[in-house]
């Protein structure tokens, strides 16, 4: 049993393999190489940003014997991107009235019309021009893309300003998706939906009154342009509403837009998805935005704002959110933005917010999870804010006006696999031995997990997991990548909207699967896992399961990538963020991260009449189903 976790009882975990029915591969793993229920030795989670599933594979086709959840499935949409016949089912709503008589928050406000046509999409921030001018100057700023994409970042500027109408689409689209690319080219800019938590709550428009046997969860998906016309992209602490929400939002019916993966959009995930495993059920774990699921990732839930001991404290007042609606207005929260509110205290009803939400969960049939979520007098995080530590281990500066949350002692992923033996890395591209985190603007700090953990930034042993592009690329040729691997783009390449473009995160993905796939040794024994962070406010049409009060959220995508997963094809197994940890810790015979994570919610029991839902909710998949190791 050479290289069984320490902790781990070899008669537990022996009998794990035994019921999976999966033959312990790696019981004479080489020294250094830990036990695993399956041949999978390494495992490599690449997270690109801001993308829902159907605004990437809402026209994915899938192959011959296979199904998918998706817009053309439904009728939404026909084959080439025009309406179908249930054009209706994703129609937006405008809503209003209820806030402004009576100030309060709610996740499900009274909805009065749809929309005659969408809100003009706008620029908001897309370049005018592309970041670079030239191919070699791309090439001396980024390492991370294959030789043939360079041009990617000396093309696709809007050529209009910021934050006006974009009006390379037409003035009035029809009310529900519309596929971007028929009017600007895939490799083009565009701008970036709100994808905030109390708005994304708004969004989704949870209803209880709305519940069917298919949706049990009564969410609707129809608000998203009429919150972001009304919230907008963060408030910002202003005090007084602006005079035209329509325009201060830079928003639009942008979040409608979907791209045409039948006709060579997102052509690089799309041949990924048709040789491999889809996973079509896969959602962000937070309701909310960047920050909040990394954090999920590396935590399995939601971190709260604490003292210097780990215990829960109350953040300052300013950086408490408060989304009731200012005096006057439908919609316009009192405190949000980055420059303002990111903290609730969700085991308070009379906070702001927090009934509507509560309430909701409250009339579900089953029990959301408890876990360790809203522990009395602790605030959340729920947004963007910056990590506790600088990149160098030192802190980073607090107070009202830095939006840092400080140092956290919660559990997380790397600690658990530092304390089993099993070898981790984050690699961050832009990380530059932690200067990247405050001296250039490539790499993104509250990407981080690990940059939260006390545990690790202050020991420079542990922070030596944090290590840059060049090293994955290095740790790959060497035949040195370590069990477990999480990566993330710099900010031109990741994907998100409106800073980047989708086809420079698959540029970037190729490359590393490319490396991989020529170390054929490597390659038989590693996953890699690509998906993005959260939803960026796209409209998505799937299943929502309401887990607890910080999610799940909606859909994105999950393409898994091991020749194990090769003709896999399409997975309806209910999964969010936190089924990475839980594939982990199943693969290598871990407990969970905690007694308060989310990883201890059970696998998800099939229901053949709708695979999407699970039978025992809460509950999400350790991502299994994605392989086939009978092969």
């Amino acid at each position: 049993m050479t290289g069984l976790p320490t902790g781990i009882g070899a008669g537990a975990l022996m009998a794990a393999v035994a019921i999976s029915g999966v033959a312990p591969a790696a019981a004479q793993a080489p020294a250094g190489d830990s036990l695993t229920r399956t041949p999978i030795k390494h495992v490599l989670l690449i997270i690109g940003e801001n993308r829902s599933f159907d605004h990437l594979f809402g026209l994915f086709r899938p192959g011959s014997g296979q199904s998918v959840f998706n817009l053309v499935s439904q009728q939404i949409l026909s084959s080439d991107g025009s309406p179908g016949a249930n054009f209706a089912r994703a129609r937006q709503w405008q809503a209003g009235g209820q806030a402004r008589a009576t100030g309060s928050y709610s996740i499900h406000p009274a909805k009065t019309t749809p929309f005659a046509t969408l809100p003009p999409p706008s620029t908001d921030s897309a370049p005018t021009n592309p970041p670079f001018a030239s191919v070699d100057a791309a090439r001396a700023a980024e390492p991370a893309l294959p030789a043939d994409s360079y041009q990617l970042l000396t093309t696709g500027g809007t050529g209009l300003p910021k934050r006006v109408p974009d009006t390379r689409f037409p003035a009035e689209l029809p009310n529900g998706p519309f596929v971007i690319t028929r009017w600007i080219a895939y490799d083009a800019y565009a701008g970036d939906p709100i994808h905030r938590f109390f708005q994304m709550w708004q969004q989704l428009d949870c209803d209880p009154g709305a519940a069917t046997p298919a949706n049990p969860s009564g969410c609707q998906n129809d608000l998203f342009p009429w919150v972001a016309t009304t919230a907008g992209a963060g408030s910002n602490g202003r005090r007084q509403p602006p005079e035209s929400t329509s325009e201060s939002t830079h928003q639009g019916g942008v979040a409608m837009g979907v791209y045409n993966s039948g006709a060579g959009d997102v052509g690089y995930l799309t041949d990924l998805a048709h040789r491999y495993a889809l996973g079509d059920n896969y959602h962000q774990a937070i309701i909310g935005g960047t920050g909040a699921n990394h954090i999920a990732i590396g935590y399995g839930g939601a971190m709260f704002h604490a003292a210097a001991d780990g215990s829960p404290a109350t953040p300052p007042a300013n950086q408490i959110e408060n989304p009731d609606a200012m005096p006057g207005t439908d919609n316009w929260y009192i405190e949000d933005g980055y420059a303002g509110g990111s903290y609730t205290k969700c085991a308070d009803s009379s906070q702001p917010g927090v009934k509507a939400i509560g309430d909701y969960l409250n009339s579900l049939p089953y029990r959301p999870f408890r876990g360790g979520n809203c522990r009395a007098d602790a605030y959340y995080l729920v947004n963007n804010y910056k990590p506790g530590y600088q990149g160098d281990g030192t802190l980073a500066p607090l107070g009202p006006r830095e939006f840092t949350i400080p140092p956290s002692r919660q559990p997380n992923l790397g600690l658990l696999l530092a304390a089993h033996g099993i070898p981790w890395r984050y690699y961050g591209e832009g990380w530059d031995g932690g200067r990247g985190s405050f001296a250039n603007h490539r790499y993104c700090p509250l990407c981080n997990p690990f940059q939260y953990s006390t545990e690790i930034m202050t020991n420079p042993e542990l922070r030596r997991n944090l290590e840059d592009i060049e090293e994955l690329y290095g740790d790959i040729a060497n035949g040195a990548l370590p069990a477990v691997a999480i990566v993330k783009p710099a900010l031109n390449l990741d994907g998100h909207p409106a800073s980047s473009k989708f086809g420079l995160f698959e540029a970037f993905c190729r490359k590393i699967v490319e490396m991989i796939e020529a170390q054929p040794e490597l390659w038989r024994e590693t996953a890699i896992m690509i998906t993005t962070d959260e939803s960026g406010g796209y409209y998505d049409s799937g299943y929502v399961q309401p887990i607890d009060f910080f999610g799940d959220g909606s859909r994105v995508p999950l393409v898994v990538v091991s020749p194990y997963s090769e003709g896999r094809g399409i997975i309806h197994t209910y999964y969010d963020h936190v089924s990475f940890d839980k594939f982990v810790e199943a693969n290598w015979g871990l407990p969970s991260i905690s007694a308060e994570s989310r990883d201890n919610l059970p696998n998800p029991l099939a229901d053949p009449d709708n695979p999407y839902v699970p039978k025992n909710p809460p509950a999400i998949g350790d991502l299994m189903e994605m392989f086939n190791f009978s092969r």
